[in-house]
């Protein structure tokens, strides 16, 4: 794949060598701190790059974002950004790192407390901020969410606000990822198309299209980069598939999901469990449980990504399902809450706080705590 930009507000500069474009990207007259996680940017080299970009600049570093971003931590990071003054961000890392980062670039911006800001679900301000990707997965390179937990509660939650002035995409780095990372990122790819894809048919033939193009994509890539993990071009196709499968270019005017993720993020807040893999366990579970009103769209998904196309209809539909929880085990990712040690307690748990919480997951509004249960329950 050839170097390219694109613009959606965020300025997407992809390529190889293209970290080097930072001297370029951030302006010279700002205050800059650079936010990373737990250090593997010094161990793949993109540490290095960046420094060199950046020479002869002054900026102040904070590490230690975690890779499910704690709203205690970010506490200490809003805190040095407003004594240094910070007025720029950058990101250096995986998803995580830059949803910390989003939520910084609003703590100094504003005087609400960090995870009053997390509730309210929406950032009124922030500081400019980009980033330089190192794992691809959440698409927060190219969108205004973020998802922060609170470690002294076990709590996860999304809010939204700006999207990064400019993200750099070096297929290059991908090499250094580990196969597990890799499984989550794909599979976190592809569920959040299926979020987006899996509602009602015949909303918009061009969304389903370009929805299907990324999961057939990432199907087809899975296989090949477990057997060539620094293969360029599949780098690049994987990385383009993460950012385009939440960069709204594939939910214009249609309806939303987003029930798993939901469910998802209340296994992390809980157990730590990474949030793709979380995602590989509730999805086919989602998808069982709320066949009947999904069950067109299910048919068209078998048969345009599964190729699925002989049977009766609950046949075609059950296979489309069981195709798509091989597929996550394909990945080398487990797909029961049994095989995770996680029981009835967490499923009791999970029901409680969503019924709490009053919430209506789905396209529509109908995935209250109770149905997260049958969910669940059916995911054991």
């Amino acid at each position: 794949m050839e170097n390219f930009i694109f613009q959606n507000p965020t300025k997407l500069v992809f390529g190889k060598g293209q970290i080097a474009k930072l001297s370029e990207l951030i302006p010279t007259n700002v205050n800059l701190m650079i936010t990373f996680g737990g250090g593997s940017v010094k161990r793949n080299d993109v540490y290095r790059q960046v420094v060199e970009a950046l020479d002869g600049r002054e900026f102040i570093e904070f590490w230690g974002i975690e890779a499910n971003p704690h709203v205690e931590t970010l506490r200490k990071a809003i805190a040095l950004g407003k004594e240094e003054k910070i007025d720029f961000l950058l990101a250096v890392g995986g998803g995580s790192v830059l949803d910390g980062t989003k939520l910084i670039a609003a703590g100094i911006a504003m005087e609400d407390e960090a995870w009053d800001i997390v509730l309210k679900g929406y950032a009124k301000k922030q500081i400019p901020f980009a980033s330089v990707l190192t794992v691809p997965a959440t698409g927060s390179e190219m969108n205004g969410g973020s998802v922060i937990s609170r470690a002294e509660t076990n709590e996860k939650f999304a809010f939204f606000g700006n999207n990064p002035q400019f993200s750099i995409l070096d297929p290059e780095v991908c090499y250094t990822l580990s196969e597990h990372q890799v499984a989550c990122g794909l599979s976190d790819a592809f569920t959040h198309v299926l979020e987006q894809y899996i509602t009602t048919t015949g909303q918009s033939r061009l969304m389903d299209r370009w929805a299907e193009g990324i999961l057939q994509s990432v199907v087809e890539i899975a296989p090949l980069l477990k057997k060539d993990p620094k293969n360029y071009d599949l780098n690049a196709d994987y990385m383009l598939c993460a950012t385009l499968a939440l960069n709204d270019m594939i939910r214009m005017g249609i309806t939303q999901d987003w029930t798993t993720h939901m469910i998802g993020h209340e296994l992390t807040a809980l157990h730590g469990t990474t949030h793709g893999h979380s995602l590989a366990i509730v999805m086919p579970a989602a998808m069982s449980v709320l066949r009947r009103q999904k069950n067109e769209k299910l048919l068209q998904y078998g048969e345009r990504v599964f190729g699925i196309t002989e049977g009766s209809e609950n046949e075609r539909v059950q296979k489309a399902i069981e195709a798509t929880e091989t597929f996550y085990r394909s990945l080398g990712l487990t797909t029961r809450l049994s095989e995770e040690g996680i029981g009835d307690e967490t499923i009791e748990m999970i029901t409680k706080r969503f019924n709490e919480r009053g919430v209506a997951f789905g396209e529509k509004g109908n995935v209250t705590g109770d149905v997260a249960r049958e969910i669940l329950m059916a995911c054991k």
